[in-house]
């Protein structure tokens, strides 16, 4: 379901084996595939970057490993709704209506960045879409990978232990709208206590101040 192209596949082992993420891969609600870009390099350096054209610093990550990679993605999956995602800071933001709108394919590619960025002709060619998580520079696109797929993922069914968590959360329907605050026990700490609204019993004024 999700492919990742990147230089450093290690770097989500641990987080996608955990918690949520863990279980659905346990119980086969997901599939995750880490492919490394240096498996498709031609020299004995493995080298899958090079100077920019037109001049300035750092280095671009070479279109050729990337588009062998993606040869491979396409043989492997067969999907028959699937994109292909470049993770830039230059990208379309990523929101809520982007993860359900991507929950809804059947396998969904992201390619990450690393150094100065990877050739634009990636994006153009090779790729649907660019994605930013914000508007701020990481050193990579691998955490903005594992946000894609956090998020997408939770929207599927069964991932999530209780559906009823999607339907009151933040950003639903595609709305700008934030969850409303929660609370649990204790009922006072330190003197911070939980609104009396929310220990009436009256579900009435408890929908309203939630709405509110």
């Amino acid at each position: 379901m999700f492919d990742v192209l990147t230089l450093f596949p290690e770097s989500f082992e641990s987080y996608l084996h955990a918690s949520i993420l863990g279980r659905a891969h346990e119980n086969k609600l997901i599939d995750t595939r880490l492919w490394n870009i240096r498996d498709y390099t031609s020299d004995k350096h493995n080298t899958v970057d090079d100077t920019p054209y037109g001049g300035g610093a750092g280095m671009v990550m070479q279109i050729e490993p990337i588009d062998k990679a993606l040869a491979d993605v396409r043989k492997e999956r067969g999907a028959d709704t699937h994109k292909t995602v470049v993770l830039s800071a230059r990208g379309a933001p990523f929101t809520q209506q982007k993860a359900k709108e991507y929950s809804a394919l059947d396998s969904l590619t992201l390619i990450c960045g690393r150094y100065e960025g990877i050739d634009q002709r990636v994006a153009d060619y090779l790729a649907d879409e660019e994605i930013s998580i914000g508007p701020y520079v990481l050193a990579g696109g691998e955490i903005p990978a594992l946000v894609v797929i956090e998020s997408v993922a939770r929207l599927l069914p069964d991932v999530l232990g209780n559906a009823e968590s999607l339907t009151e959360e933040s950003f639903g329907d595609n709305s700008s709208r934030v969850e409303y605050p929660q609370y649990t026990k204790p009922q006072d700490y330190n003197g911070w206590k939980v609104p009396d609204v929310l220990l009436s019993g009256n579900n009435e004024e408890i929908r309203a101040w939630r709405n509110k």
